[in-house]
């Protein structure tokens, strides 16, 4: 197997910095090994940093890998399913370039936020900076624990990292990323049994009803989706909290092999089940952003780094 990127499979962290580029017309032949140098970095990074839990990954757009890698693509990788019903909104807006930064010590991610910056002088413009952090016992600001259903252990690459299906990409992940913001002074006007039945679990201990006592427009309800033989679509959510008090909510990571299972859960969020139940939480948050991207394994960049 390739060297996967470190940052795709890796477990959380307490702060992370979210880089989104568009790069500079004409630039390409200098980007590419301008980034394969720079996820080789970030990949070493983490040995130097390893008793913060520094991890990184580079990925490219979906609408800008032709340009950038002409020669062969992901054989999945496609634009932002943007995807609107009623106030329910799930808008595509494209970069070309995420550099996803997390460790346990914010002053290193800023050190190497610059560093990595710096390399890209000239090449590409930074258009989004966003900076997360871990809340309470890895919770989202709405009070209810995040990512219960991430995979563990070596399932984490499993899920995440493309195989068989795709050698020439094999260690590579799709990525899906979007901006939320919430709307807390809303949500904390529900009474916590509400709260509990549009998450479908308990708030203080972390426990997902049962089956039949989950409402239809329940979020678990409405993103724990299985194929038809009952194998269940899995992603590996890289989410944090982020923002100031004028405006916060979760920078939601999609990692997995395959779009689909991201397509599909997005899907049933937004339209629902096509008898009306859609995703009650989509009433106290806001997506404003959607990007597709691809993270080639290390290995498929550095054949760029000359």
């Amino acid at each position: 197997m390739p060297r996967e990127q470190l940052g795709i499979c890796a477990e959380g962290n307490l702060h992370s910095v979210y880089l989104m580029f568009n790069a500079n017309e004409g630039g390409e032949s200098q980007l590419r090994p301008c980034l394969a140098n720079v996820a080789q970095y970030l990949y070493e990074l983490a040995d130097q940093y390893a008793d913060s839990a520094f991890n990184a990954f580079v990925a490219i757009g979906a609408n800008f890998w032709d340009h950038l890698y002409p020669g062969s693509r992901p054989t999945e990788l496609k634009p932002f399913p943007a995807m609107e019903s009623g106030n329910r909104d799930a808008p595509a807006i494209e970069f070309d370039i995420f550099i996803h930064l997390r460790c346990d010590r914010l002053d290193i991610l800023h050190l190497v936020a610059n560093e990595v910056n710096e390399m890209l002088e000239g090449l590409a413009e930074l258009e989004e900076e966003e900076r997360g952090f871990r809340f309470m016992d890895s919770r989202d600001l709405t009070g209810f624990v995040d990512g219960t259903e991430n995979p563990k252990g070596r399932g984490r690459q499993a899920v995440a990292l493309v195989g068989d299906e795709d050698d020439a990409f094999r260690g590579g992940s799709y990525i899906h990323v979007q901006k939320y913001v919430h709307n807390l002074s809303k949500w904390h006007r529900l009474p916590l049994k509400k709260q509990e039945d549009i998450i479908g679990r308990t708030k203080q201990d972390n426990i997902e009803y049962a089956s039949e006592d989950k409402p239809l427009t329940a979020h678990i309800k409405r993103v724990n989706l299985k194929y038809d033989n009952g194998e269940p679509m899995e992603i590996l959510r890289q989410s944090m909290p982020y923002g100031s008090v004028k405006q916060q909510g979760l920078m939601f990571i999609s990692t997995c092999k395959t779009p689909s299972h991201f397509e599909k859960m997005l899907h049933s969020m937004v339209f629902g089940d096509g008898e009306g139940h859609h995703d009650h939480l989509m009433h106290f948050t806001q997506a404003v952003t959607g990007s597709s991207f691809f993270a080639p394994s290390l290995d498929f960049m550095i054949q760029f780094d000359d």
